[in-house]
């Protein structure tokens, strides 16, 4: 009978940070090849496919290596008169990194973990929105959502109402 030796071999392993950093560059991608955002200029889009739960993307500000964005259903929230769900989004162009800095569903960042939470908290907070958003986009982009199906709408009086351009 061979004789199997034992070598304790040490398997690398992410760290939560790592993980964090994984989410950012999936969202990246995912983003980028369901709406080319980089291309867009700042204002209001709709994405429809007809099953009347639109997608609004406010491209909010274009800068040098970010873009900054909001994703949400075309749909308010009827107590706070807020998209609901919507995610505001920076991405990181240079570093090709997409991070969701908050998501409105129902509450505030404040009012889910505080004003003055724990590193480790703060952290465990960014990478369930930052999951939420990576399922978010995979189920956009499985029900036909992207660049084809998004128009520029032009803004009314009140944002809520937006108008589609031909």
């Amino acid at each position: 009978m061979q004789q199997l030796a034992s070598r304790h071999v040490r398997v690398p392993s992410l760290s939560r940070f790592s993980w964090l950093m994984g989410l950012y560059a999936e969202n990246f991608r995912r983003m980028t090849r369901l709406f080319e955002p980089a291309d867009l200029a700042p204002g209001m889009y709709l994405s429809s496919i007809g099953d009347g739960i639109d997608i609004r993307l406010d491209v909010i500000e274009q800068h040098r290596y970010t873009t900054e964005l909001r994703l949400s259903y075309a749909m308010l929230d009827p107590v706070t008169g807020e998209p609901d769900p919507s995610a505001h989004l920076r991405l990181y162009r240079d570093a090709r990194q997409a991070e969701a800095t908050h998501c409105y569903v129902g509450r505030r960042w404040q009012d889910v973990i505080g004003m003055y939470p724990p590193p480790a908290e703060v952290l465990d907070h960014r990478m369930r929105m930052n999951t939420f958003l990576g399922k978010w986009l995979q189920y956009l982009a499985e029900r036909g959502h992207g660049v084809a199906t998004l128009a520029p709408m032009a803004s009314t009086e009140n944002d809520t109402d937006p108008l589609l351009l031909d």
